[in-house]
């Protein structure tokens, strides 16, 4: 039983001196969540960048929402960018992506900018995706609004 318990203590002990890592995220339902990662040396934010990679979306055109939240750091929202698109900031936390491009040869790449101000610095959070509709797809919208209209004003007229 000792010995359990010495084995647990020494992994809760080298889990304090762990840092952050790139990480990979799968995007279910159009939504990927993260939290800072501690492994090895690499501390959260440690040269100012961490990387996330996004996967689980079809090739296409997607806006994109980034919400986040830290303790301890500071983001950078004008030097984050995803997939090399610069964000645009919006509110507190939140920084939005328009019209980024994803094919299947590559996931979404979250390059996050900013400064931790002690070791104990955290974040989380959540990234968004929404598939950006094609012109035609208005159109077609359109087109059966009108076949709509037309067939109740035609039940109209016989009424």
């Amino acid at each position: 039983m000792k010995l359990k318990f010495a084995i647990a203590g020494l992994l809760a002990a080298a889990s304090f001196s762990a840092m952050a890592a790139d990480q990979s995220v799968a995007i279910i339902d159009g939504v990927g969540s993260f939290d800072s990662l501690v492994v090895g040396n690499d501390g959260v934010l440690s040269g100012g960048l961490d990387v996330l990679t996004f996967n689980g979306v079809g090739p296409g055109l997607y806006d994109v929402v980034l919400t986040i939240s830290g303790q301890n750091l500071s983001f950078d929202a004008a030097a984050s960018t995803l997939n090399g698109f610069k964000g645009e900031a919006y509110g507190v936390g939140k920084l939005k992506f328009f019209g980024v491009e994803a094919t299947t040869e590559s996931p979404f790449v979250l390059n996050l900018a900013g400064v931790a101000n002690n070791a104990k610095a955290i974040y989380s959070g959540e990234l968004t995706v929404a598939a950006v509709p094609e012109p035609s797809t208005y159109g077609m919208l359109l087109g059966g609004l009108g076949i709509m209209g037309f067939l109740a004003r035609r039940k109209a007229k016989k009424a």
